[in-house]
């Protein structure tokens, strides 16, 4: 994580490269990475909202597939039962210091694993800011790399998710990693 943190401050991300991933369980996907590492994954459904985030960043942008293929590719092993972690780069340099702590701290939960918002609050040393964990977790533009389906609410329940298909999506990944849930 210090290395992360080293890498944002001197480097910053000149150009975003787009891709696609089509065909998986989920459906397709739009990719989005920089230099540093990948920004965001969207489906394709949800392209407008994918435009936007990445408008945000005001980053001069360019198809490219063959930058995009190393996250298409283990996306797809991941949806295909291959694969139970990622080792690509994450470009972590467009959030707030607290988005980031929150989003890594969800990056680490193992796959077929499960936390809450509080515990994510409490491993980040902020044990009253489960809501802002919430809300972090609500505009992560990296789904299932960055694991959100993995947190539940404090009840041990589905609680929210923004991907396509809503909570039973969140549902069918958690029943694909073997995630035990109350």
């Amino acid at each position: 994580m210090y290395l992360t943190k080293i890498l944002a401050m001197t480097f910053s991300p000149s150009k975003l490269y787009l891709g696609e991933l089509n065909d998986t369980p989920l459906g397709d996907f739009r990719l989005a990475a920089s230099d540093l590492g990948l920004v965001a994954v969207e489906w394709a459904e949800s392209q407008p909202e994918l435009d936007a985030y990445l408008a945000r960043l005001k980053l001069p942008s360019e198809p490219n597939q063959k930058k995009i293929a190393p996250y298409a590719k283990e996306l797809r092993e991941y949806l295909s039962g291959k694969r139970t972690t990622f080792t690509i780069p994450i470009d972590w340099t467009s959030f707030t210091a607290f988005q980031r702590e929150a989003l890594q701290a969800v990056y680490r939960i193992p796959y077929g694993e499960t936390r809450t918002y509080i515990d994510i609050a409490r491993e980040i040393d902020r044990p009253h800011a489960y809501r802002a964990v919430g809300a972090a977790n609500a505009m992560n533009p990296m789904p299932i790399i960055v694991p959100c389906h993995r947190v539940l609410g404090a009840d041990g329940k589905l609680h929210g998710y923004g991907g396509k298909g809503g909570l039973k999506t969140k549902e069918w990944l958690l029943k694909f990693e073997g995630a035990m849930m109350a």
